[in-house]
């Protein structure tokens, strides 16, 4: 056990990257210990990666890398100025409101942090807003991403769990607008505090407008509903819908009413049962390559080329650190060092509050240094045991961890986020992580209640009889 975990921490140390870390460290347990034949390395990092749900990882990548070129990102951040841009600290509040749109569509804090980061902290610093502020509300609202659904890290945690996909992305729901009202509460006081005004004036009729766009949005599914319960199929009802709102958005050109139906389609599809979460990755890419090419007309061949390209980078980045992953976390558990730490724990506590206290300290250390992905496949093997043994609900606990990871992206040594905005704004690292700290304390109040109070996370999941 000491030389797998001892090997991994040591190359970490080192500077080798964590992926490297994992798999020279189980190569190097493997060849020390002999009681393994070689050939399982090479076994265990391709079953790793053989599996359905993780289809959908290169799809929500380049839906939302599509989603970046197709202009969605642009129309997305005029409808928030147009809907909350009148309120005291306006730009604020919009970055936020964006961020919650956007994360319907990418599924990763990078993608938001990437794309709407870089108009939002420009527009914020045009209008006057110090780069620290910018910053720090920027990084802060990404990390709402991983939470609404679609959400990468979820895909990762139901597979590593065996945990239904479709639950989780249902659970995260409503943190997610917890996460964004606590962040728009700091907002409100920080331009209470400062005497900021608001950006745009208030405009009854542009208020309207975007109002009536949310009212279309959230029409659509009560509209296939009802048709159905006319007796109409469930393919005509929702092609009637469809057809009525692409006629009412090409007769009044709204802002961003396709841009908002995408989380509509992803979640509906899926309760409904018309897909699986992995092929509702493939629905994002459709749809995405729909308002690209033929609503918006704004993607190129030469665009939607090195989208297809970024992504095939980043799926190959994401997915080799998968293949490491799951042979040093079989290792965990073929060589019962899992089992041990498992034993360790509950012999310190077995009160699942305490845990959930103990289990959130873990993951936000982890999370400074591990990546997203890897810190999920090497943690599940060793706490989802200790999580089913005292009753805690893995769809729940799914939540509260990658809550705790997003955390972590705005922290030094590894904060993907940190660094990404660190260029975006041109900032030190030292300067953008100064910039981050104070927002850290609406995250953590929200995740102290994704924690403590469980119907937060469970209560739409059990409402469409996902969960118990």
């Amino acid at each position: 056990m000491w030389l797998l975990i001892g090997g991994f921490l040591v190359l970490m140390v080192l500077g080798l990257p964590v992926a490297l870390s994992m798999a020279v460290a189980s190569l190097l347990y493997i060849l020390v210990s002999g009681t393994t034949p070689d050939v399982i390395l090479a076994q265990r990092m391709i079953a790793g990666v053989e599996s359905f749900p993780l289809l959908a990882v290169p799809f929500f990548i380049l839906a939302g890398n599509l989603m970046n070129i197709a202009g969605v990102t642009g129309r997305i951040y005029r409808f928030a100025v147009t809907l909350v841009g009148w309120m005291k600290g306006g730009l604020g509040h919009v970055n936020i409101v964006g961020s919650m749109i956007f994360a319907g569509m990418s599924g990763t804090a990078i993608a938001d942090a990437a794309g709407l980061g870089t108009i939002e902290i420009k527009a914020m610093k045009d209008h006057g807003y110090n780069t620290e502020f910018a910053v720090g509300v920027t990084a802060a609202s990404a990390t709402v991403g991983p939470i609404i659904p679609p959400s990468l890290p979820f895909v990762i945690y139901g597979m590593m769990a065996n945990t239904s996909i479709g639950a989780l992305f249902l659970a995260g729901i409503v943190p997610g607008v917890l996460m964004a009202a606590l962040m728009m509460a700091t907002v409100a006081w920080i331009a209470h505090k400062n005497g900021w005004g608001s950006d745009t004036p208030f405009s009854w009729r542009a208020l309207g407008e975007a109002s009536l766009e949310v009212v279309m949005v959230l029409a659509f599914p009560l509209a296939v509903w009802l048709m159905m319960r006319a007796g109409l199929s469930p393919n005509l009802a929702i092609g009637i819908a469809l057809a009525a709102l692409l006629a009412a958005d090409w007769f009044f050109d709204f802002s961003a009413v396709m841009a908002l139906m995408a989380p509509v389609i992803l979640i509906g599809g899926m309760t409904m049962g018309f897909f699986t979460p992995t092929e509702a990755a493939v629905a994002a890419v459709i749809w995405s390559l729909f308002l690209g090419l033929v609503r918006y007309r704004s993607m190129t061949l030469r665009s939607l080329a090195k989208a297809t390209l970024d992504t095939i980078e980043t799926t190959a980045s994401v997915l080799f650190i998968v293949t490491a992953a799951s042979i040093f976390a079989w290792l965990l558990t073929a060589s019962q060092a899992a089992q041990l730490l498992s034993d360790a724990i509950l012999g310190f506590t077995q009160n699942k509050w305490v845990f959930l206290l103990l289990a959130n300290l873990l993951v936000l250390f982890v999370g400074c240094f591990i990546d997203t992905i890897a810190a999920i496949t090497v943690l599940v093997p060793i706490l989802l045991p200790i999580v089913l043994k005292l009753g805690i609900d893995p769809v729940h606990f799914g939540v509260v961890i990658v809550l705790n990871l997003m955390i972590g992206l705005l922290h030094p040594p590894l904060g993907m986020v940190l660094f990404v905005l660190a260029r975006v704004a041109r900032l030190s690292v030292e300067r953008t992580t100064m910039a981050i700290l104070p927002w850290l304390v609406p995250l953590l109040l929200a995740l102290a209640a994704i924690t403590y109070i469980p119907d937060l996370t469970l209560g739409l999941p059990r409402f469409m009889g996902l969960v118990r």
